[in-house]
Order: structure tokens, then C-alpha cells, then sequence
């Protein structure tokens, strides 16, 4: 296969400059980054934050779970309501640095970007043994997504809510984006762990991804069941590539391909560099 030089997902992957973000700490743990120019606004509440020049700490008195995500989501609303917090999801993430880790605070989804909150991701990459070599499934997200429209994605992917375990994330996503019966998505067998942190327009995106195989039969044919998918294409191993080189696919689904490429030996590390650093915590 031909070398891949510079591709553009793992460079965006880390695309992040902490001198234009604070820390966002609770209980002297950081848990996020808040942008420099997001901090004054964060003033009006001083009865919630405590600014320094240096970081910005959740009021010490402010303990337990219960407590913390009701002020929280006060601020939340109306952050969301003033435009600084788009794409509402009505899905709860936890404030945690570790995914096993006990939550700190529990907050809408939309609001861990504002936040810099670390969050956790499942994708599956779809594949199937065809006469011309592997090919994968890949899907394009629908023109009304929040985030990312139109791009091209793996056959799964999902973040993963509080109260979700990894393999039930991957079965709802897997019906819900790509109709994959629970009996077949069962058959997923884990691959690497990447670790995402990086600057977008909303904020700061912070991922853990847990990257998946699914084998699928040649007869199975993906139908999406939620409306967040607009056509799902089965392409061969060198055609995803280009078109990760190309930047069509989103930068998760370029990870997680890449991930198997390099697992299943149809692409060298050498051909990747700097992958390898992805596989680490930031």
C-alpha cells in the first residue's frame, strides 16, 4: 500500500494550545480546559467559580454530586440560552478524569465542550471479506447533525452517556445508527484506546475512544434507524484511505480506521507517523 505521510486527523487530533485555555478544576483535580476568552463571562457566578489568573476552580463549597450538577446546570441553561453552549442533546455526561472513575459532577452533553470536560467515545468500524480484498463500511452523517454534517463516519459511532457501559453503548449505537442486530454486534471484538484533544469553534474537544472491529457478512447491508445517518457506502481498505487523506472523514472515524489498518497489517506505523503518541493520554 502506498505511504501515508502528514495525514491531516492525527496533527487535528492534538491541534490544542494550552496558553489560550485555563484549567477548569474541582477538588484540586482538573477535569476540563476553559477558554481564556470564556473566563469573564464565568464572572457573573462568583458564587460558583472562583477566577484566578492561572486556573478556575468550582466554589469549594459547592460538595456532592447532587449539589454540584444542579448549580451547574443553572449556569448551563443559561450559558445554552445566551448562545455559548449550541446543540442542545438532552443527554447527561459525567465530570470524571478517569472513565471508571466516580463522578464529580453530571452535565448536559452540549456543555463538556464549553467545559473542556474529558469525555468517552465507542466507534466501530464495519468490516467485510470481499473477492477484491477487505472493504469497510463507512456511513455519512446526516446534513442535520449538530456537529460534524455531512462528514463521513465509521458504521458506529456514539459517545458514551452517564450510566452507560462501553459494550451497551456499542449495541444501542450499532441498531440505532447502522440497524446491526444484538446478536451480531456482540461479535465486536476491541481494538486500541486513542486519546483526543483539541480546539473547535464550541470549545475544547477532550475524547477517550474506544475503537472496535465488527466482522460483518457479505449479504449484510446497513440501515440506519434514527435519522443521524443519511447513506452508509462499502468501501475497500485503499479507498478509505484516501479519503482520510482527502479529510472527508471525520477525525475520530479517520483514528479508528486507521486503528485497524494498523492492527490488521494493511497500513505500517511508519506510514502513520505520529499515531503512536494518540495512544497516550495528553
Amino acid at each position: 500500500m502506498q505511504a501515508t505521510h502528514a495525514l491531516p486527523c492525527i496533527a487535528q487530533a492534538r491541534q490544542f494550545d494550552p496558553a489560550r485555555h485555563v484549567p477548569f478544576m474541582i477538588e484540586r483535580n482538573q477535569v476540563g480546559w476553559i477558554r481564556r476568552q470564556d473566563c469573564a463571562v464565568l464572572g457573573h457566578w462568583p458564587a460558583v467559580f472562583e477566577l484566578g489568573a492561572d486556573a478556575i476552580h468550582l466554589a469549594d463549597d459547592l460538595r456532592g454530586l447532587e449539589v454540584r450538577s444542579r448549580v451547574l446546570g443553572e449556569v448551563i441553561a443559561t450559558l445554552a440560552e445566551q448562545g455559548r453552549i449550541p446543540g442542545w442533546r438532552n443527554e447527561t455526561y459525567a465530570i470524571r478524569h478517569a472513565f471508571d472513575a466516580p463522578p464529580l459532577a453530571l452535565i448536559e452533553r452540549a456543555a463538556s465542550r464549553f467545559f473542556g470536560t474529558l469525555t468517552f467515545g465507542v466507534n466501530v468500524n464495519g468490516l467485510v471479506a470481499t473477492p477484491s480484498g477487505p472493504a469497510m463500511w463507512i456511513a455519512r452523517r446526516s446534513p442535520t447533525k449538530q456537529t460534524h454534517p455531512g462528514m463521513l463516519d465509521t458504521l458506529v459511532g456514539g459517545g458514551i452517556g452517564w450510566g452507560y457501559s462501553v459494550f451497551e453503548t456499542l449495541l444501542k449505537e450499532s441498531w440505532e445508527e447502522s440497524g446491526v442486530p444484538q446478536a451480531l454486534a456482540t461479535s465486536a471484538q476491541a481494538g486500541g484506546i486513542l486519546h483526543l484533544l483539541l480546539e473547535l469553534p464550541e470549545g475544547t474537544h477532550a475524547e477517550q475512544l474506544f475503537v472496535y472491529d465488527l466482522p460483518l457478512p457479505a449479504d449484510f447491508v446497513p440501515a440506519n434507524q434514527d435519522g443521524e445517518v443519511s447513506e452508509h457506502r462499502l468501501l475497500t481498505v485503499p479507498q478509505v484511505l484516501a479519503q482520510i487523506r482527502a479529510g472527508a472523514l471525520t477525525v475520530d472515524a479517520s483514528l479508528s480506521a486507521l486503528d485497524h489498518m494498523l492492527r490488521a497489517g494493511t497500513l505500517a506505523a511508519a506510514d502513520c507517523p505520529g499515531i503512536d503518541a494518540l495512544y497516550r493520554a495528553p
